[in-house]
């Protein structure tokens, strides 16, 4: 959000905070488990209004709240959206004598007043401050309908394909869509993003043009466009707007045609700390002991789509410095990583989980990131990798933590083999957040959640009412009340008595039951109170998870 040089100074000049919590606040910062203003809020030292007001009066001015506020669009249109993107600024009120605009670039105010007043020459400009997160909600007034952008371009003669497809990636990324999907029909082709894990209809293509665009895509994710009955799979690397974008392509013929499958991977997800994936405090001491250890094996469970390399990137973000190999064996190879050296997964010549693994053990390694455990022969080497002295994460599919246990076994695993290089397991799904924009509390009886949710009540306490949120819906969340996804977490760390169980092949219950007694919560347990927290919605818990017996 801010550069912490800058925020420290102005938070600490004003006496908003003391150069101790400026001191933990960093500390929190360099360990990686947030930012220096995700410290300063989560220890209620400041709140965003706070900081908003600290840095406005920074510039003597004053701060402005744009989250929530639908802009007047004709006040908006007194400046064009070229100019409003490139100064940065929103109109938000416009009178007689005085033009009031929002703006996160303060240092540029003197260049922002001068261009503005070629516009408004009779009157006084009035610049306040604004978080850059609310401003480009803001922006996102002047955005025309995907479906009105397609008609101006159509009536183009030349370059209509390549200019269709940089308007429907320009709109997946500005609402940070995670998949795009081209669908052919026999009129239309429609054009649904995933945003937040929910498909929504971005917008239509006639199937005429569709075909162009098709082969526009194919060629540049190096398929053959000759090629119409059989799956393709492809990737296209470019830049945007400065931002290195990635794409993964699966093309799939269908009963109308190809459908085209493109998973976004843009560079920010990389980047994500710990504490904003929405890890608890208590996974984040967790997950930082284990990955404090030389070796063992790390395995993170869930089902596709469920966040599970994102976590594996941000435990290497954790151990990554210069002084450490880090070696990684993926398919496909998603997010570039530095000080990291990534393998692709490449069947045609071989490369494989299992091959790939032997190889890179004798590449010296002290990290090893392997991509998916599928069979038993990747995870044999797996655990022998473990054994020789590396860390090894990896992930799998299982509906729990405890789960991944008898499901390695299964694999021919030994199970003292298993017991003795298991350092944790992690299970965790995606649930939508509650916009923050619109975010509302309501106070509900614990009476009404049991008759709604039977067995809800024995996981909340001894009150009688509770507080939850939702989101009321504004154009900051395209009025769904959701805006971003967060995970809800069990995390199982291997002790001693639990290797000693591991090592009597039990079963997913017996593992569960023993976590419990060591007071491990479950997804369930994490998303209630990240519900109560105001992260997200009881609903959006009982979606992805349910209650335990």
């Amino acid at each position: 959000m801010f550069d912490t040089d800058f925020l420290q100074k102005v938070l600490e000049t004003q006496s908003y905070i003391t150069s101790d919590d400026a001191k933990k606040a960093i500390a929190h910062e360099k360990a990686g488990r947030g930012s220096f203003v995700d410290y300063l809020i989560e220890h209620d030292l400041v709140n965003r209004s706070i900081i908003g007001t600290a840095v406005a009066e920074y510039y003597d001015t004053t701060y402005v709240d744009l989250d929530g506020r639908s802009p007047d669009t004709l006040v908006m249109d007194a400046v064009t959206k070229e100019m409003a993107e490139s100064l940065r600024t929103v109109v938000v009120a416009d009178t007689e004598k005085e033009v009031t605009v929002a703006t996160d670039r303060m240092d540029d105010a003197q260049n922002i007043q001068t261009q503005l007043s070629t516009i408004f020459p009779k009157k006084t400009i009035r610049l306040v401050y604004s978080f850059p997160e609310s401003l480009e909600k803001a922006l996102l007034f002047y955005e025309t309908p995907l479906s009105t952008r397609f008609s101006e371009i159509i009536k183009k003669e030349h370059g209509v394909a390549p200019q269709l497809f940089n308007e429907i990636l320009a709109d997946a990324l500005l609402y940070r869509a995670s998949d795009i999907h081209f669908e052919p029909k026999q009129e239309q082709t429609n054009i649904r993003f995933r945003i937040d894990g929910v498909l929504r209809l971005a917008g239509a293509l006639p199937t005429t043009l569709y075909t162009n665009v098709l082969n526009r895509i194919k060629l540049e994710a190096s398929l053959r466009i000759d090629e119409h009955t059989a799956p393709q799979d492809g990737a296209i690397r470019f830049m945007y707007e400065g931002k290195v974008v990635d794409l993964r392509v699966s093309v799939v013929p269908i009963v109308d045609g190809e459908k085209i499958v493109i998973r976004v991977l843009a560079e920010y997800i990389r980047d994500l700390t710990f504490s904003e994936l929405g890890f608890s405090e208590e996974h984040i001491h967790t997950f930082e002991r284990v990955l404090a250890k030389p070796f063992g094996m790390i395995i993170v469970t869930g089902p596709t789509g469920s966040g599970k390399t994102t976590t594996l990137y941000s435990f290497i973000k954790k151990v990554s410095r210069p002084e450490i190999n880090i070696t990684t064996i993926e398919d496909p190879v998603e997010y570039y990583m530095p000080y990291t050296n990534q393998i692709q997964v490449n069947k045609e010549t071989g490369v494989t989980f299992a091959k790939g693994l032997r190889s890179i053990v004798r590449q010296d390694p002290d990290v090893i990131l392997l991509g998916e455990i599928r069979d038993s022969e990747t995870a044999e080497t797996a655990v022998n990798a473990s054994l020789t002295g590396h860390l090894l994460l990896s992930t799998f599919h299982a509906n729990s933590a405890a789960a991944a246990v008898p499901r390695l076994l299964d694999m021919d695993v030994e199970p003292f083999l298993l017991a003795s290089t298991l350092e944790m397991l992690v299970a965790q799904r995606l649930v939508r957040r509650v916009c923050s924009s619109c975010r509302q509390s309501e106070s509900v009886t614990v009476a009404s959640l049991e008759k709604q949710t039977p067995g809800i009540s024995a996981y909340i306490g001894t009150q009688k009412k509770v507080t939850l949120y939702k989101g009321a819906g504004c154009a900051a969340c395209n009025h769904t009340g959701y805006n971003g996804r967060v995970a809800v977490v069990e995390a199982i760390e291997i002790d001693q008595s639990m290797r000693e169980l591991i090592a009597q092949s039990p079963s997913a219950a017996t593992v569960w039951k023993e976590a419990q007694r060591r007071g491990v919560e479950s997804m369930f347990e994490d998303g209630l109170r990240k519900a109560q927290l105001g992260l997200t919605t009881i609903e959006e818990v009982l979606r992805v998870t349910e209650i335990p017996e």
